[in-house]
């Protein structure tokens, strides 16, 4: 079978994959998650000219130099005055205070002098100022907030401000995540001979649920395919969007992620792509489940979760774009001729005096290594057949999370 190219391998990921159904949430629980809907403001904000100063509130004509003006009144935050301004008068105001009617402009307290009810400008104001209009902000039935944002911090407020208590968003993809292998053991125990310390599905985790899954745990399936039929069956009945499995993705008599995936009925769309690190991953569907089988190499498994997880993982949840950003540098130092497969390596960035960004190679791509892996500001890519390239010159990076 040949090696698909990276591009071709996403396309088949993400083809036909629609966003998952709407539901209402309140804004405490909406971080991060994806409108399904545009969302129009249900107010003006502010819903009335406002002041922007402490101080008073006259009719330009009225504030000459010297002007002597009888207060009238009040208005504060939340207490407004009731009544309006007529030619000599004027209202004592405090920021956030609405404007009364017959007033355009704010005298600030340090520009006049107060005896009594009558308040002498100092200084003139010569045309309208400090008054913050109705509607400044936004009106009623502005749509500020679109389909298919990832809702910030900032846009919890402006929805709250906009009088929203809670927005429609599409469910987040529920993902479940399988190890196969007789020779991993738990972190806390003691490897016996030929065992190793399970660390994949930690990092996959956290990327998943910072990408905006839930994820489930199954645990460690061993290698027979018994037991991981099993787990894959488990996956199904839960329910879930995506299972993702861990290891047993080679061509040894010991993997079979790909023997189980086939007695369980999953359409295998593609097993082995043009990529280093992470060529024996494979992807398959059965129903509505997507299934991403990865390789057990930390470093193989965890970029190809960033390079196709995640944005399969964005595709459901409804996020408008899908994609990892791709952002230009320079290298740090020479590399050589690529082969046929798209090269993810794992490296540091830096800022040259220039102020442009320079990418450099961690010193060992192995994908068996994680502290490399843990250092790495991104991802550099190198397209296949891409001739050497020397110091200086430009290239591609993904930055990873974090």
């Amino acid at each position: 079978m040949a090696l698909m190219p990276v591009a071709d391998a996403l396309n088949s990921i993400l083809d036909g994959i629609q966003p998952l159904p709407e539901e209402n949430v309140t804004l405490d629980d909406a971080l991060h998650r994806t409108l399904a809907r545009d969302v129009a403001a249900l107010r003006t904000q502010p819903p009335a000219p406002m002041s922007a100063m402490d101080g008073y509130a006259v009719r330009t004509a009225d504030a000459a130099e010297g002007a002597r003006l009888n207060v009238i009144g009040e208005s504060a935050a939340g207490r407004p005055f009731d009544g309006s301004i007529s030619k000599g008068e004027t209202v004592r105001i405090f920021t956030g205070g609405v404007v009364p009617s017959g007033a355009d402009t704010i005298a600030i307290q340090e520009d006049v002098v107060r005896e009594g009810d009558i308040v002498t400008l100092t200084e003139a104001v010569l045309q309208p100022r400090h008054v913050r209009k109705a509607g400044i902000d936004f009106r009623e039935g502005d749509v500020l907030l679109k389909r298919g944002t990832p809702l910030s911090d900032r846009d919890l407020s402006l929805a709250a401000s906009m009088n929203h208590p809670a927005l429609p968003v599409h469910r987040k993809p529920r993902v479940a995540i399988l190890a196969t292998g007789d020779e991993l053991v738990m972190p806390g125990s003691q490897p016996g001979p030929g065992q190793i310390i399970y660390s994949n599905a930690y990092a996959i985790r956290a990327l998943l649920r910072d990408s905006g899954a839930d994820v489930i745990d199954l645990g460690i399936a061993r290698d027979t395919l018994d037991d991981t039929r099993a787990a894959i069956r488990r996956a199904e009945a839960l329910g879930v969007d995506v299972l993702i499995t861990t290891g047993g993705a080679s061509v040894g008599e010991h993997d079979l992620v790909k023997p189980s995936f086939e007695a369980e009925g999953i359409d295998i769309k593609f097993w082995k792509i043009a990529l280093r690190p992470g060529k024996p991953m494979m992807h398959g569907r059965k129903g509505a489940m997507s299934v991403i089988g990865l390789p057990g190499n930390p470093s193989s498994s965890y970029v190809c979760s960033f390079v196709f997880a995640v944005p399969l993982i964005r595709a459901m949840s409804g996020r408008a774009h899908v994609a990892h950003c791709i952002e230009p540098a320079i290298l740090g130092h020479d590399l050589p001729a690529n082969d046929h497969r798209q090269e993810y390596l794992r490296a540091l960035i830096a800022i040259n005096d220039d102020g442009v960004t320079v990418a450099s190679a961690v010193a060992r791509q192995d994908s068996s290594l994680l502290n490399n892996l843990s250092v790495a500001d991104v991802l550099l890519i190198r397209p296949p057949l891409a001739p050497a390239a020397q110091a200086g010159s430009r290239c591609n990076i993904i930055r990873l999370p974090g």
